[in-house]
């Protein structure tokens, strides 16, 4: 079976991402740049005793998404605790919305933000009274 266990996130400013996601996440980085030979940081997403993965903040090696035309790639989905307070930390960082906040009834509430680099992400909090 072939299961998820990095992603990357493509970045044209490297301390504007990673101080977007550090605020609004409280993601950790490591500089792995060495390694990969380019500017690239690893990210800690949470303690390894609970599910999730890690992964990483790279260079962009093209331009920018076209956001007129969607997204060419996979979209990450962050779990989170409490959906208000998580979008007004996306937006008080510089981040956008790109689908509002709805209701996946009986199981969670879902939305769509756009980061300081143009990249679409979604966060999601479990709740089995969305509606």
């Amino acid at each position: 079976m072939g299961r998820v266990i990095h992603f990357e996130i493509h970045v044209s400013d490297m301390e504007r991402a990673k101080a977007f996601y550090g605020e609004v996440f409280g993601w950790e980085f490591q500089d792995w740049s060495d390694y990969a030979g380019m500017p690239y940081f690893g990210v800690v997403t949470g303690d390894d005793s609970e599910p999730g993965i890690n992964g990483a903040l790279m260079l962009r090696l093209s331009g920018e998404p076209d956001l007129s035309n969607g997204f060419h790639a996979y979209a990450c989905t962050i779990g989170i605790d409490h959906y208000d307070e998580t979008e007004e930390k996306i937006l008080q960082n510089g981040g956008k919305v790109a689908k509002p906040k709805g209701a996946l009834p009986g199981m969670a509430w879902q939305g769509y933000y756009v980061d300081t680099e143009g990249n679409i992400f979604g966060i999601h909090q479990p709740d089995e009274n969305a509606k």
